[in-house]
């Protein structure tokens, strides 16, 4: 067995700590040392509520472990909640090296009974708190020059759909794109970002239980291995739990390319779909400005 991670020293940040997959991820890496601010709003599945139980009671459990943690109970939904969460570490711990961005709703509805309120919420609580909690984290992992890792919570419907939830694939889906973009901006600063869609039974999938393969904690070590110092891997998505990790990506295949003096037609594109759509050969553009090198490739006209 190799030796275990540790993280003496080192905060972290975990939202939608107060049960579920965040309980185990800031339990996880308080275990192994590391100053935990736990925040949750402590509400329902559908964000209305709130209440100081959840997360007040994974910080006792983690000073039960001889591990340092504080509460926060703002909301993720807002850019002031956002701020303040982050401002936590940073009054408390002097820094933030760690933001694991996972709290969540739920509020399904097919797509024609959508209302823009329940579209509101979910990318607020979703996609929104990536950017409300990753800017100010961002920043201050930047300022402080030691690098940092930034988690964002996908999910399996997110990157492959399911009926009735348009609202929340959209959302998960929009996190690993931003994703993306902060593992590119944040390479120059030692800030390493990814996502992960956890697999595990918890109050947003009908029934959380701390039994089986899976238990939320079943997701944690993924994380933990990704919030390491020693991890390098950045703009990568994952999924874990069930005792089951492996990645997901992003290819792009290698397709039909015309003659770049043909005047292209439908026909033509319906003549040519088995080649469009043919997986192999694929590749997996590191980012957008070079996801035309398969083109200059098919046509010859590579450095």
């Amino acid at each position: 067995m190799s030796e275990q991670l540790e993280f003496t020293g080192q905060v972290a940040v975990v939202t939608g700590a107060g049960g579920g997959v965040g309980r185990a991820h800031a339990l996880d890496l308080a275990r192994r040392g590391a100053q935990v601010v736990v925040n949750d709003l402590g509400g329902a599945t559908d964000g209305t509520g709130g209440s100081d139980a959840m997360a007040n009671q994974v910080c006792e459990e983690i000073r039960a472990l001889g591990a340092a943690a504080v509460p926060n109970f703002d909301s993720v939904a807002t850019p002031e909640g956002g701020a303040a969460i982050v401002q936590t570490a940073l009054e408390h711990f002097g820094k933030i090296d760690i933001l694991i961005s996972n709290a969540g709703i739920l509020r399904d509805k097919s797509f024609a009974k959508l209302d823009w309120q329940d579209l509101d919420a979910v990318l607020d609580v979703h996609l929104r708190a990536g950017f409300y909690l990753g800017q100010p984290a961002f920043r201050a992992m930047k300022e402080a020059g030691n690098g940092g890792k930034i988690i964002l919570t996908t999910s399996a419907s997110g990157l492959f759909g399911n009926f009735g939830q348009s609202n929340y694939t959209a959302a998960k889906l929009g996190l690993v794109g931003l994703m993306r973009t902060l593992s590119i901006e944040g390479m120059r600063n030692n800030i390493h970002v990814n996502a992960v869609a956890p697999v595990a039974a918890t109050r947003l999938t009908g029934g959380e239980t701390d039994e089986g393969t899976r238990a939320p904690s079943r997701v944690s070590p993924l994380v933990t291995a990704l919030c390491h110092q020693s991890c390098n891997i950045t703009g990568e998505t994952f999924m874990a739990g069930d005792n089951w990790y492996t990645r997901v990506f992003v290819g792009q295949a290698q397709g039909w390319a015309a003659d770049e003096q043909l005047e292209v037609t439908a026909e033509d594109v319906m003549a040519h779909w088995d080649t469009i759509r043919d997986p192999g050969n694929f590749t997996e553009p590191p980012h957008a400005l070079v996801s035309m090198a398969t083109l200059e490739r098919l046509r010859g006209t590579a450095d």
